[in-house]
């Protein structure tokens, strides 16, 4: 500000004109915003008819953010801990192939073992989780919507969210577009793995050993198939609730329907679905506490994630910064010798005849 308008103001002075500025621009501060957010989705509801609108608030009107995945037992979201997990040992199904995965992974990287049970292999792996993936493996679900957001997450709420409309609408009227043109009985991404797990499956013997049991031999293992119960020994039938290779090998010896046996989410029907007045009252911000100083832009790390140790660019310690650092700093510098001060000037010695010479004027 000094050098470019010739006004000399300390940074905290300057930064709350800045946030004043922003305010006026914006038309009220954040917690303001608030406000206009039930008037913004009431004329979202009336300029684009057949929208959804739930607003969540506490008995003081205060702006709730509420899961809409509700309780369902069977449904589990991956985090973005662990991007350095190597996927084949991520994605085995059977407990059996991930112990030898596991092991020679841990054997390739020394501590890895320790650190990965520390976390927990439910966490991370298919063969452990107590829930279905349905084949998701997305580990960056956060980061990818930070990446997308991070110039408009600091705008106000109702800007915010509006922001969140656009870009969810750009993204539904893709994916709509691709699921009308599907003219397949699967979505196409199923198709095609069906189509890969048949290839496999010719080459493999199936012997029964009743009305709804089979062995299912594939090389030099055997797996066994329930037809009553829809499970398969490899998992893959009942985590991904799609034929595995085994129960393709089955349905190729008996009448029964590959397309009967998945689920109903992977149908064209289901992709189509899933892509198809103003509140009397004021809202109110989150009951939050405000601190002083700048607000937080970062986000707060997940449970078991590692963030950098800070460093200190004056004793160049690890642990603190420069602010809180209260360490000695020697004056001068050291040399390799270990005497301080040899950068200094030194003084020369007097020569006796240079005692009595008389300075020049």
């Amino acid at each position: 500000m000094e050098r470019k308008f010739g006004v000399d103001i300390s940074y905290s002075v300057a930064w709350r004109g800045r946030e004043c500025a922003y305010n006026n621009l914006r038309l009220g501060t954040p917690e303001q915003s608030y406000k206009l957010l039930p008037g913004y989705l009431h004329m979202l509801m009336d300029t684009n008819p057949g929208s959804v609108v739930n607003l969540e608030v506490s008995n003081g009107n205060r702006f709730q953010v509420k899961s809409v995945f509700g309780s369902n037992p069977a449904l589990v979201i991956v985090s973005d801990r662990h991007r350095s997990i190597n996927n084949a040992v991520q994605e085995t199904y059977n407990l059996q192939d991930f112990h030898v995965l596991f092991y020679t992974l841990s054997s390739a990287v020394p501590g890895v073992k320790e650190y990965l049970e520390a976390v927990g292999l439910h966490r991370w792996t298919r063969s452990h989780a107590p829930s279905r993936r349905y084949n998701i493996m997305t580990t960056n679900i956060s980061e990818s919507l930070n990446a997308v957001l991070v110039k408009v997450r600091e705008l106000p709420i109702t800007a915010l969210v509006n922001e969140i409309r656009l870009l969810c609408q750009k993204w539904f009227h893709e994916r709509r577009t691709k699921a009308a043109g599907c003219t397949t009985m699967m979505s196409k991404d199923v198709e095609m793995k069906l189509e890969g797990r048949k290839d496999r499956a010719q080459a493999m013997g199936v012997i029964c050993a009743d009305q709804y049991t089979f062995d299912v031999v594939d090389g030099d293992r055997n797996y066994c198939v329930d037809m009553a119960l829809w499970t398969c020994t490899c998992r893959k039938f009942q985590l991904d609730q799609l034929p595995c290779d085994h129960v393709l090998a089955v349905v190729r010896k008996t009448p029964y329907e590959a397309y009967d046996l998945c689920s109903l989410y992977y149908t064209r029907e289901f992709w189509h679905e899933t892509y198809r007045g103003i509140s009397e009252f004021e809202l109110q911000p989150p009951d939050v506490r405000t601190v002083a100083g700048r607000r937080r832009k970062r986000r707060l790390p997940s449970m078991g994630e590692e963030l950098p140790t800070p460093k200190c660019s004056r004793c160049k310690e690890r642990g603190h910064n420069r602010a809180t650092c209260q360490n000695p700093i020697a004056l001068h510098p050291t040399d390799e010798a270990g005497c301080s001060g040899s950068n200094l000037p030194t003084h020369q010695p007097i020569h006796p005849s240079d005692q009595h010479s008389t300075p020049q004027l």
